[in-house]
C-alpha cells in the first residue's frame, strides 16, 4: 500500500456518509443523542460534520477517545446506531465505513432501519497485481483498489476513492451531543446552507 495519500500520510478512521438532500428537517442532533445511548458511547463524545459540497456528500463522525487511531476506526464496524436511525427516521441510505489501511476496509449500507448489506475486505487476502518488470504496477493496483469496499462506495457517490478517503479531513463543525439543541444546531444549519434540498 501507498505510504500517502494526496500528500497526507494514510490513517485509520471511520464513519457514515449520506446525501444532504436526505437532511431537510431531519432532527440530527436529536438521532445522534440517541444513538449514543444505544452504542454505550461516551457522553463527551461530539457529532463531526464535514460536507463535499461538488458531489452534495455529508460525513458523519461521533467523535472521542473511543473513535480515535486505529482501534477507534474499528468502532464503526461495531456500532452502528446512528446509520440505522438515520436510514430509518429520513427514509434513506446511509453507508457506515471503517478504513484501517494496515488491516481492512469495511462499507456497509443500511435502508430502513436495517442493514442492507456490506462488505469487509481484510487487506492480507488482497492478491497484489504482477510485476512485469520488477516494478510495481500502481495503475494496476488503483485499478484494482476500485472494486474494493471503498472504492465501490466512492462510485456509488461519483467521487474518486482517493476523495473519499480525504472526507474526514474537510473543514466542518463538531458539535456537542449534551447541550441544547437550538445552541448546537446553529453551527450544523450554518455549514449545511446552500447545501441541504
Amino acid at each position: 500500500m501507498r505510504a500517502h495519500l494526496g500528500g497526507h500520510p494514510l490513517e485509520a478512521h471511520g464513519g457514515y456518509l449520506i446525501r444532504t438532500e436526505s437532511l431537510g428537517g431531519l432532527k440530527l442532533l436529536e438521532l445522534a443523542r440517541r444513538a449514543l445511548v444505544e452504542d454505550g458511547a461516551p457522553a463527551d463524545t461530539q457529532l463531526s460534520v464535514c460536507v463535499y459540497r461538488g458531489r452534495k456528500i455529508i460525513r458523519l463522525a461521533l467523535d472521542g477517545p473511543h473513535t480515535a487511531g486505529r482501534r477507534g476506526s474499528h468502532w464503526y464496524s461495531e456500532h452502528q446506531a446512528l446509520a440505522r436511525l438515520l436510514s430509518k427516521e429520513a427514509g434513506l441510505t446511509v453507508h457506515s465505513y471503517v478504513y484501517d489501511p494496515q488491516e481492512y476496509e469495511e462499507v456497509m449500507a443500511f435502508g430502513g432501519g436495517q442493514n442492507v448489506g456490506g462488505e469487509r475486505l481484510p487487506y492480507d487476502e488482497v492478491e497484489l497485481p504482477e510485476c512485469l518488470d520488477g516494478d510495481f504496477d500502481d495503475e494496476a493496483f488503483a485499478r484494482m483498489q476500485e472494486r474494493w469496499p471503498l472504492g465501490h462506495l466512492a462510485w456509488v457517490y461519483g467521487v474518486e476513492r482517493d476523495l473519499l478517503l480525504q472526507l474526514h479531513r474537510m473543514q466542518g463543525a463538531r458539535l456537542g451531543l449534551n447541550g441544547s439543541e437550538p445552541e448546537s444546531e446553529r453551527p450544523l444549519e450554518h455549514l449545511l446552507r446552500g447545501v441541504a434540498a
